[in-house]
């Protein structure tokens, strides 16, 4: 394979993604090895690895020590926070995102698969399928990850045996079958070695498939596989001053972000919730004027008619207008060590808009190492449950199998003002 200044100039788009696994699986090595055979680490964070290395007796280099930064990682050889790095190639850039193995840092691992568009899942070749990867997988699964890509690692620990891969690629398909998980892509390496992560392995030559980068490689970007709706969360309503009259405003503009869809100079823009229609007269791009915009872009929009609009706002297309809705139902991770409990009254945020939110209902608790449903009056840090919200205003949301960004929302502490659940919309009845 070509090394990676070789490859050629193409932009296949930003591509988050995102590790996990069981414990000891190998997922920080795996980064550390990304990292390395793309030539992407620092000359100086290269020698304090080796330095550390050397210190610890080890013979070779341990890449995990990239990613496993916190002192405690460290000293327990364990993830804890998630980790993020950044490299690229000469076809697209990545964010990686390293997630915990432990069961107790569920939280931490629904965090970073929220934002990720691929996730790698890493087996341990010796220990086959765990409960570990079963929940991780369920979870990637449930915030809705479209690609997964399941890599058996430490193939070296097991003569790099044929028999092996097939036979946990075989026990993981009977599992995602039951779940309802369909695109899966199995890839036999080592992490430690470098076998098929940037360079196919002759040790394992058996294996005709692409290498771990090919598949990153090609793998589509977010926004890229199905038609979406222009979403625009008003953030924030900007009145810049006229240096000419220090008294008066240039104009007012409503800043944000293009969450999904894309929209034109020209194009009609409805906000919400008042109903009111306008047109685009001029989009804005760090001060530059642009013709167009599209998602996960940042702008300012500046309109044709003066409409009261405010944040917590939402422009979107009078054709594609989402519905008003006061009764949602959900799937929530709890994040907090405080129980939820029902005859509290919570913040919900969706995008940029909050209101006051009540459970009416927990439907059940999810056990997602048995996959079976519990009956549940209250939830517990890192439990995962369908419920039933009453709100007391109206959100525009779309179900978060449509739109990932205005289909999920975050519940708040109003005492503390903490962040205590992350949810996802399944449906809504209207106003």
């Amino acid at each position: 394979m070509s090394s990676p200044h070789e490859f050629p100039q193409i932009d296949h788009g930003l591509l988050r993604f995102l590790t996990c696994g069981s414990v000891d699986d190998g997922k920080s090595t795996l980064i550390g090895r990304l990292l390395y055979d793309t030539k992407t680490i620092l000359a100086d964070t290269l020698s304090a690895i080796e330095t550390s290395s050397q210190r610890r007796g080890l013979s070779e280099m341990d890449l995990s020590l990239l990613t496993d930064g916190l002192q405690a990682e460290r000293e327990q050889g364990i993830t804890i926070d998630v980790a993020y790095r950044y490299f690229s190639t000469g076809t697209r850039k990545y964010i990686i995102a390293d997630a915990p193995g432990h069961e107790q840092y569920t939280r931490n691992m629904v965090t970073a698969a929220s934002t990720a568009n691929l996730a790698i899942i890493l087996v341990d070749a010796r220990k086959g399928v765990l409960t570990q990867t079963r929940r991780h997988s369920y979870l990637a699964h449930l915030v809705g990850i479209p690609h997964l890509v399941v890599a058996v690692n430490k193939m070296d620990l097991v003569d790099h045996d044929q028999g092996v891969f097939e036979r946990i690629r075989d026990a993981y398909l009977d599992f995602a079958a039951r779940l309802g998980i369909g695109e899966v892509r199995f890839i036999p390496i080592s992490a430690l070695h470098g076998d098929n992560i940037v360079a196919r392995s002759e040790r394992l030559d058996w294996y005709r498939g692409p290498t771990l980068l090919e598949m990153l490689e090609t793998a589509p970007a977010a926004h890229t596989e199905a038609a979406e709706a222009f979403r625009f969360p008003v953030q924030y309503v900007c009145r810049p001053r006229d240096s000419a009259n220090p008294g008066l405003h240039d104009y007012r503009g409503f800043m944000g972000r293009v969450e999904s869809g894309e929209i034109a100079v020209g194009d009609a823009v409805q906000a919400l919730p008042s109903g009111r229609i306008s047109r685009v007269k001029d989009i804005q791009i760090g001060g530059i004027d642009v013709q167009n915009a599209i998602h996960e872009q940042s702008v300012t929009l500046l309109l044709e008619d003066a409409i009261d609009i405010s944040r917590g706002d939402l422009l979107v297309k009078p054709d594609e207008a989402p519905e008003a809705v006061k009764t949602i139902d959900t799937c929530v991770c709890w994040l907090s060590e405080t129980p939820l409990s029902p005859a509290r009254t919570y913040l919900l945020r969706h995008t940029t808009r909050e209101v006051k939110a009540k459970v009416t209902r927990i439907h059940h608790r999810l056990d997602v190492n048995r996959l079976e449903r519990e009956p549940a009056e209250q939830l517990q840090m890192n439990d995962i449950a369908p419920l039933t919200l009453k709100l007391a205003q109206p959100i525009f949301p779309d179900a978060y199998a449509d739109n990932r960004a205005t289909g999920a929302f975050i519940l708040i502490d109003e005492s503390t003002n903490d962040t205590v659940g992350a949810g996802m919309i399944a449906a809504g009845k209207s106003a």
